[in-house]
């Protein structure tokens, strides 16, 4: 493999390497991709619950959690649990998971984070201009299903917030949501809905493997896959990569886009990183007798439904700390299990096709941990669960930093 230098190495092979990488390479510079799986997109984003969710951009750590904290402590919520570890990062992570979860801290959190969202959206549309890649893209809208009056009434504060800053999205009561998605019939006990009508869908790992192709071919990016980085280290040159089988690679600066994997690199250049693995679920099925065609979410089982061609995806359920990427049968039963309860006629859950489990990094705001070290090396992770939808515009940022645009 050539190890000539090159101006950008982009560690991660995920979305938002990926989508690192092209940013780098649109503006002209010469770039290697490294990724320690034989393909790209093999970890969070493989088969994550397909959303492009640019409008719903809510923050993890909200006030309405402490009601649950005490089940979720103890290991009773089935969509949110803890796994507790004597690790100082640990404790560290949690502690301040809860100082952001004030309603102050949450409003700044989720509006940052929208903005990032709005910037990722321009820049997939100015993508898909250039290049018109084929990944099961569609723009079907959004539907978030309330069940609980005052979670209800908390939304509808963020849509009105939202909207000041350019969001569409529209309160509808049960009837009126039924009337645009006829699915919904079949979801009991329904309140009201928040619907975000230009809320796009896509494969993210078909998403990879097509703009991969693209990168490799029309802007000359290397990639080494297989290549498990053990040591980072800065040089006159640039930043040398180290592989544990010795291979090294060099570079005029690097983007770090790996991940919960970044929280040990970083450590080797004596810098902290918030993140915590939170582990999903997703199962993915031929559509059933009554399949949405919009975008749902179920926002009391933390559950979604997302048509990706003639497949439904559905995807939840988050385990803090959890570093294991193993499909635990009981945790995936009961994903079929609440995705029965919530749209009981949505997949052929008799006939599922695979079931998938992967860590996403978050940080406690659920805001990106974008940001430039040392003058030649740059963080782009912690994207939790919109990674596929922030992919772009951070991207965009990490590379702007480096180049002090």
């Amino acid at each position: 493999m050539d190890d000539t230098a090159v101006d950008l190495t982009v560690l991660g092979a995920g979305v938002v390497g990926v989508a690192t990488a092209y940013a780098a390479a649109r503006r002209g510079l010469s770039v290697r991709i490294v990724e320690r799986a034989s393909a790209p997109a093999l970890g969070a984003s493989f088969a994550n619950g397909g959303q492009l969710s640019y409008a719903y951009t809510e923050a993890m750590a909200s006030p309405s959690l402490w009601a649950k904290l005490p089940a979720v402590a103890l290991g009773r919520d089935p969509a949110l649990r803890l796994q507790w570890s004597l690790d100082p990062d640990f404790f560290r992570w949690g502690l301040s998971f809860l100082r952001n979860t004030g309603a102050g801290q949450f409003q700044r959190n989720t509006l940052a984070v929208l903005r990032l969202a709005l910037e990722s959206r321009t820049a997939m549309a100015a993508l898909l201009d250039r290049h018109p890649l084929r990944f099961d893209h569609l723009a079907p809208g959004k539907m978030h299903l309330y069940r609980d009056a005052k979670a209800f009434a908390a939304a509808r504060t963020m849509v009105d917030i939202k909207r000041a800053h350019g969001v569409e999205q529209h309160v509808l009561s049960a009837s009126e949501a039924i009337a645009i998605e006829p699915a919904l019939a079949d979801a009991t006990g329904l309140i009201g809905v928040i619907h975000s009508p230009t809320e796009e869908v896509g494969d993210t790992h078909r998403f990879c493997e097509e703009l991969l192709a693209v990168l490799r071919e029309q802007y000359g990016v290397r990639t080494d896959f297989d290549f498990d980085v053990a040591r980072v280290e800065e040089t006159p040159q640039g930043v040398m990569l180290t592989a544990r089988d010795g291979q090294q690679r060099t570079s005029r600066s690097l983007v770090v886009c790996a991940g919960v994997q970044a929280v040990s690199l970083a450590k080797q250049l004596g810098v902290y990183l918030p993140l915590m693995p939170m582990k999903g679920y997703s199962l993915t099925a031929p559509p059933g007798g009554n399949a949405p065609s919009v975008s749902i979410t179920d926002t009391d089982r933390k559950i979604v439904f997302c048509r990706l061609g003639g497949r439904m995806r559905i995807a939840g359920m988050a385990e803090v700390g959890n570093h294991r990427v193993d499909v635990d049968p009981a945790r995936s039963k009961q994903l079929i299990a609440m995705a029965r309860a919530s749209l009981p006629d949505a997949a052929r859950y008799d006939a599922i096709e695979s079931l998938w489990a992967g860590l996403r990094p978050m940080t406690p705001e659920s805001v990106p941990i974008i940001r430039r070290e040392r003058g030649n090396i740059a963080f782009n992770v912690g994207h939790g669960m919109l990674g596929w939808t922030l992919a772009m515009g951070a991207g965009e940022r990490a590379v702007a930093l480096l180049l002090d645009q």
